[in-house]
């Protein structure tokens, strides 16, 4: 029995960090975020939107601690692969490890999305929301979603939330005139 326990917690201690309370506050980039918003809804270009886009990639993926970014580096990988199982382990680790940081739910809810599991989504991004407000992704995201649960005036209210943080959204085509999106009555 004692070799059971002790075999026990190597095999817990060797799967990673001790979730919960270790991880540190996420970097604050609001500051920087708020700017790139600004600009982005002044990008004249495509080419300088989707730059601007990636920068704010950058710092939403910006986990607060070395454990955390790779948590998130590996479900990412895991999901570009195609491993939905995979990516959901990192993102559920991330999330219990750094339950204050918007990123891990709104990849999980990414993950999600793509197993068409809108309703577990749905929680995730409100979650990644409530943490960051202007997050644009998780915005559109959860328009994207919410249309994937047939609910359009909900989905119709955070596409143009999204579209006014940032009016360059590849998504932006579903919001035009006989798009999925559109205001109703504003149909072809």
């Amino acid at each position: 029995m004692k070799r059971f326990g002790i075999s026990l917690l190597t095999g817990i201690l060797s799967s990673g960090p001790v979730l919960a309370d270790g991880c540190p506050a996420a970097p604050d980039h609001s500051g920087r975020l708020k700017d790139l918003v600004a600009q982005i809804r002044a990008a004249t270009t495509e080419t300088q939107a989707r730059d601007l886009s990636n920068q704010m990639w950058a710092l939403w993926a910006d986990a607060p601690d070395e454990p955390s970014q790779e948590m998130l580096d590996h479900g990412m990988s895991r999901r570009g692969a195609y491993d939905f199982l995979g990516a959901l382990e990192s993102f559920n680790r991330l999330v219990d490890y750094c339950p204050h940081y918007a990123e891990g739910y709104n990849q999980r809810a990414f993950v999600n999305y793509l197993r068409h599991d809108f309703a577990a989504a749905l929680i995730d991004l409100d979650q990644a929301i409530a943490l960051s407000p202007n997050h644009v992704a998780a915005i559109s995201g959860r328009a994207l979603t919410l249309l994937g649960l047939n609910r359009l005036d909900e989905a119709r209210e955070d596409m143009a939330r999204a579209l006014e943080l940032n009016p360059w959204l590849p998504e932006r085509g579903l919001a035009a005139p006989g798009g999925p999106l559109a205001p109703p009555g504003k149909d072809i």
